[in-house]
């Protein structure tokens, strides 16, 4: 029977880490890495294990793989302060690690509350995850955001939900597409994405119409609407952020080619 390590990377997350590693007592041992934080977060984090290091923070991805390379165990569940392991996903788990995993990962469908309900459409749903892993065999990959698991080997998918609060009203939600869109323009301009109006002005009418008609956000009122729109709103403000980088390069070339 192969043991499970539960890793969660932490900052000022005092409303949410309590609640999160709650749902995984069950596991073998729980490993929070914490960049600092400054509220309750850490006192909270050692009511439930004593395996709560402190690091300056070196991005998503690289903070996620030093959590489960200082694991006791094989296998990896990544968990965010956010989320909860519902107690079927926590059976299922148990009872794959009690056999043979027939595969090095393990993807599963994750489900957001927002605006009052669990939101089963639009984009955000099924919203897979790849969170359970041998570290033996993969790892965390990505620069600035949206990291993922990178698998050397098969994947597998499970069915339990894993449950999502990503947004405590709309202000919030608006507050983590600015970041977040941020990052994004980064990456893809790193990447050596463009913008232009093409991009600035096609893309978010065609997510919209994914999201709202396509991905059935029309089926959950009002809510999915909002959803929808702001789904689009965030392929807006990346590219025009992206645009805005691409524009900053160019006045930067121009200066020093005057220079």
């Amino acid at each position: 029977m192969a043991k499970v390590s539960v890793t969660v990377i932490t900052r000022n997350e005092a409303a949410d880490i309590g609640d999160a590693l709650a749902s995984v007592a069950w596991a073998d041992e729980v490993v929070v890495v914490d960049s600092h934080s400054t509220d309750d977060t850490v006192a909270i984090a050692r009511r439930f294990t004593d395996r709560v290091v402190a690091r300056d923070w070196p991005g998503y991805a690289d903070q996620k793989n030093h959590a489960a390379s200082i694991a006791r165990h094989d296998w990896i569940l990544s968990l965010d302060a956010d989320e909860r392991v519902t107690p079927p996903l926590a059976d299922e788990i148990k009872a794959l690690l009690a056999g043979q995993p027939t595969a090095a990962a393990f993807r599963v469908p994750r489900v957001t509350w927002h605006l009052g309900r669990w939101v089963r459409t639009t984009d955000w749903y099924p919203d897979y995850q790849t969170r359970l892993y041998d570290r033996r065999a993969a790892e965390w990959k990505g620069r600035y955001v949206h990291e993922a698991v990178a698998v050397r080997g098969t994947t597998g998918q499970l069915r339990a939900e894993l449950q999502h609060f990503a947004y405590r009203d709309i202000a919030e939600h608006l507050e983590t597409i600015d970041r977040y869109t941020t990052y994004a323009a980064r990456e893809m301009h790193a990447a050596g994405r463009h913008s232009g109006f093409l991009q600035v002005c096609g893309h978010p009418p065609l997510a919209f119409l994914r999201n709202y008609i396509a991905h059935g956000g029309i089926r959950d009122g009002v809510p999915g609407f909002i959803i929808s729109a702001l789904n689009a709103y965030y392929v807006l403000i990346k590219f025009a952020k992206l645009w805005e980088l691409q524009e900053h390069e160019r006045h930067t070339q121009r200066a020093k080619l005057k220079a």
